[in-house]
């Protein structure tokens, strides 16, 4: 199969912008000796999210842009940092492939942003996360010095596995200038089917889980949604104050019949666009309090019934991937006065769940009073490894110590 590059003109910029990673790592050596700390940032859409970082400049990956490499034949592609998600989607889209990963936000977000931060939507069920995508990257530590983890071809396994130490590392590690990742065949036929909980959330969620582990018919995601998300989603059942289940089908078209006809176990269904995916990544308000929640199957519709009613009295919503155990809870948050700022904290202390708590966003105010930081010896040991003057998004993740 032959190699295909497709090239993308840069960004219209009106400052001057680091082109190439070897151009990065002289700005790194710039800000190291001149002992200035750097915000990483390209689309700037990540810029609410995370520990608040402090830093005397900034470095825009925003020129880093284009797809560089595309393997069809082995369903893999190489590109820029800054490249946007709707720019890949696009360009797999003509060869019947795409990048299975949708996560939470604007399509116009950058795959720097989507890796750095390891964000994922619904599809994870189906495919997994970033550290499941990614094939390899190349990155420019806090000495300036630019490495290459991992490879471009799926069976590349050699060497320690950098790739999956820069995921979710938020750039504090090395600033990404350059990742290959895996791509899947694009579905024949993409259907969405709405299903309305009956009989009680906790009831329902253990019907659906039951089914998602019994069924032949994996979906590409089931996602459970509030009953104010519904309405906001312009979803019928939610306006009576009952969740729906949202259930992603994907496959030729035999397949997707017969799983339809397997999800109508749940209760009636009723097909919707495709588009609901898109409104459900992009409803979220700037500056919203978000706290991902992780619970067991067997516990998750209890969980759900008590965060939901508490997030919803807030003016939010909460949704669910069911098969991950995930609950994700969402509050807009109004201004960064005192008032609002305990008011936030209040809902977050009834957020609680059997599993994990993880922030996601919050006012900046309140990270060091709720969210714990990533100060553990082995976490600082391997930041000083790769950025022992502390360059990169300081205070982010955590302070360096």
């Amino acid at each position: 199969m032959a190699r295909r590059t497709i090239g993308t003109p840069p960004l219209s910029v009106t400052l001057a912008l680091p082109e190439s990673a070897e151009a990065v790592a002289a700005r790194v050596r710039d800000a190291r000796a001149g002992r200035t700390p750097l915000r990483i940032t390209a689309a700037r859409q990540w810029l609410d999210a995370g520990r608040p970082c402090h830093t005397a400049g900034e470095l825009s990956l925003a020129a880093l842009r284009g797809v560089t490499e595309y393997e069809r034949g082995d369903f893999t592609i190489t590109m820029r940092a800054a490249t946007p998600l709707a720019e890949i989607d696009a360009v797999t889209a003509r060869e019947g492939q795409w990048l299975a990963l949708q996560p939470f936000g604007s399509a116009d977000g950058t795959i720097g942003a989507t890796i750095a931060t390891a964000s994922w939507g619904p599809l994870a069920s189906a495919y997994g996360t970033p550290r499941d995508q990614l094939l390899g990257c190349e990155v420019v530590t806090g000495v300036g010095e630019v490495i290459r983890a991992g490879g471009r071809v799926v069976k590349n396994v050699a060497g320690f596995d950098l790739t999956r130490l820069m995921t979710g590392a938020w750039g504090t590690l090395g600033v990404i200038t350059d990742v290959t990742l895996r791509l899947r065949a694009r579905p024949e036929v993409d259907r969405t089917l709405v299903v309305v909980a009956e009989g009680g959330a906790d009831a329902f969620c253990s019907a659906a889980w039951q089914w998602l582990r019994a069924s032949p018919y994996a979906p590409l995601a089931a996602e459970l949604c509030s009953a104010a998300l519904a309405t906001r989603l312009g979803l019928e059942g939610g306006g009576e104050g009952r969740p729906l289940l949202l259930v992603r089908l994907g496959g030729n078209e035999a397949f997707v019949r017969a799983a339809e006809e397997s999800v109508a176990a749940l209760g009636a269904t009723t097909e919707v666009s495709a588009d609901v995916w898109a409104r459900l990544r992009t409803l979220e308000p700037a500056g919203s309090t978000v706290v991902r929640l992780g619970a067991l199957p067997s516990t998750l519709g209890a969980v759900w019934s008590a965060v939901s009613d508490v997030v919803e009295r807030s003016g939010g919503w909460t949704h669910a991937t069911l098969e991950r155990g995930v609950i994700r809870c969402v509050v807009p948050t109004a201004d960064g006065t005192q008032e609002e700022s305990a008011r936030i904290r209040g809902i977050i202390d009834q957020l609680n769940a059997p599993g994990s708590r993880v922030v996601e966003r919050l006012p900046a105010p309140l990270w060091e009073a709720i969210a714990a930081p990533a100060g553990d010896r082995l976490s600082s040991a391997v930041r000083r490894t790769f950025d022992p003057d502390g360059v990169l998004n300081p205070g982010i993740l955590a302070p360096l110590s």
